[in-house]
C-alpha cells in the first residue's frame, strides 16, 4: 500500500508538471523543434521551472514508491496522472467535469484494476547483468530513434503522439535504471556516485524530458498525455519482466490483462476528448 500511494503522488506531480509545462511552450516558436534552443526559451518561464519542480517532486515519489514496490506495480498506477490532469484543466479553467468525463476517468480506473488484479504484479529478485542493460539500451534507442525520426516527417498532432510515445518509453526505461538505483543507494549509500546507473538515468531522463517538451510544443496536451501514460506502464511491464524476473501470472489471465489495458487505452482517449477541452477558457492550455 506504501508503494500504491507514493506512485498515486508521482502522477499527482506528473499531472501539474505536464499542466504547467504545456502552458509554458504554447508560445515557444515551432522552428525550437529538436533544438536545444527550445530548453534555453523554456528555462526563462517561470511556469516551466514551476513544471520542473513538480517534476523532480514526482521523480523524488517515484524513487520511494520503486524501493517499496516493482515496476510492474508502480508504473501502472501513474496512468492516473491522466484523470488529475484533466482535474486541474478543471480547476483552472474553472469549469466543471460532464458526467462522460467523469464516465472516462471510471473506465480508466476500472482497467487499470483489472490489470494490476489480473496481473499480481510481484517484485522480482534477479539483479541485471550489464549484458542485459546493454540490450534493453540498444532496444530501447532503436525505438525511440524510428519514432523519433518519422516524428520529424510529420507536424501537429501526429508528431505529439510520436513524440509523447517516445517520450513515454524513455521514462518507462528512466523507471527502470530509478530501481536499479535504489537498489545499489540500499546496498552502500557512498558507491552510488562512482556507479554508472545515476549517470544512466539522469542521461535517460533528460533525454525523456526534451522529448516530452516537443510533444507539448507540438500538440495539444490532450494529445500528448494518453500517448505518454499507456506507453509508460506497458513499457515498464516489460522492463521489469525482462531486467528484474518480476513475476506476472500468464496463461488465461492474459485475456484480462489485454481487456484491462484495453480498458486503460478506451479511457484514456474517451478522456483526451472530454468536452472540458471545449470550454472558455481552456483553448490557450491546449493550443
Amino acid at each position: 500500500m506504501i508503494a500504491v500511494i507514493l506512485a498515486v503522488l508521482t502522477a499527482a506531480c506528473n499531472a501539474l508538471s505536464s499542466v504547467l509545462q504545456k502552458w509554458a511552450t504554447r508560445t515557444v516558436p515551432e522552428s525550437d523543434a529538436f533544438r536545444l534552443m527550445l530548453i534555453w526559451d523554456l528555462i526563462r518561464r517561470p511556469l516551466w521551472l514551476g513544471g520542473i519542480g513538480a517534476l523532480i517532486g514526482g521523480f523524488v515519489f517515484q524513487a520511494a514508491a520503486l524501493s517499496f514496490g516493482g515496476l510492474s506495480l508502480v508504473q501502472p498506477i501513474l496512468v492516473v496522472e491522466l484523470p488529475f490532469t484533466m482535474i486541474l484543466l478543471s480547476c483552472l479553467s474553472r469549469t466543471r467535469l460532464d458526467r462522460k468525463t467523469w464516465l472516462a476517468v471510471g473506465i480508466l480506473t476500472a482497467g487499470l484494476t483489472v490489470l494490476l488484479a489480473s496481473a499480481n504484479p510481484t517484485p522480482g529478485q534477479r539483479l541485471p547483468r550489464l549484458i542485459d542493460w546493454i540490450i534493453a539500451t540498444i532496444v530501447t534507442v532503436g525505438i525511440a530513434g524510428c519514432l523519433v525520426a518519422m516524428a520529424r516527417l510529420r507536424h501537429g498532432e501526429s508528431r505529439a503522439v510520436l513524440l509523447g510515445t517516445a517520450s513515454g518509453l524513455g521514462f518507462a526505461f528512466t523507471a527502470a535504471l530509478i530501481t536499479e538505483n535504489t537498489r545499489v543507494f540500499a546496498e552502500n549509500p557512498l558507491s552510488l556516485l562512482t556507479t554508472w546507473p545515476l549517470y544512466s538515468m539522469v542521461v535517460a531522463g533528460l533525454i525523456s524530458l526534451f522529448l516530452l517538451q516537443n510533444a507539448l510544443q507540438s500538440g495539444s496536451l490532450v494529445t500528448v498525455q494518453p500517448a505518454l501514460n499507456v506507453t509508460d506502464p506497458v513499457a515498464s511491464i516489460g522492463y521489469g519482466v525482462a531486467l528484474f524476473d518480476e513475476d506476472i501470472r500468464l496463461g488465461p489471465w492474459i485475456t484480462l490483462e489485454l481487456l484491462g489495458l484495453g480498458l486503460i487505452l478506451y479511457g484514456s482517449v474517451r478522456l483526451a476528448r472530454s468536452s472540458i477541452h471545449r470550454q472558455p477558457g481552456t483553448s490557450t492550455w491546449e493550443g
